[in-house]
């Protein structure tokens, strides 16, 4: 369930901070979300599928672990980042 390139360069296009950011914070859980997203729809049709429902729960994690750094660091960002997204905290 990887990202389409095309898709995966225009969140970053969308998210970036400087024209060679590829990693910021705000990219990485732009780029989690919308790979969760997909897999929550994965999740309707194939309901038994506890394997990848345990990656989906390793990258709730991390994006979860990114938002509290994001706050800690940024709380302008951190709060339209989660307008963005339409992300509720």
């Amino acid at each position: 369930m990887a990202l389409v390139k095309e898709k995966k360069k225009e969140i970053i296009k969308s998210f970036k901070a400087s024209e060679k950011d590829t990693g910021s914070p705000s990219v990485q859980i732009a780029l989690l979300t919308e790979r969760i997203n997909s897999l929550s729809s994965h999740f309707k049709e194939h309901k038994r599928d506890h394997h990848s429902r345990q990656g989906l729960l390793r990258m709730v994690s991390i994006r979860r672990r990114l938002l509290e750094y994001l706050k800690k660091k940024d709380l302008k960002e951190y709060q339209g980042l989660l307008k963005k997204l339409d992300l509720r905290k």
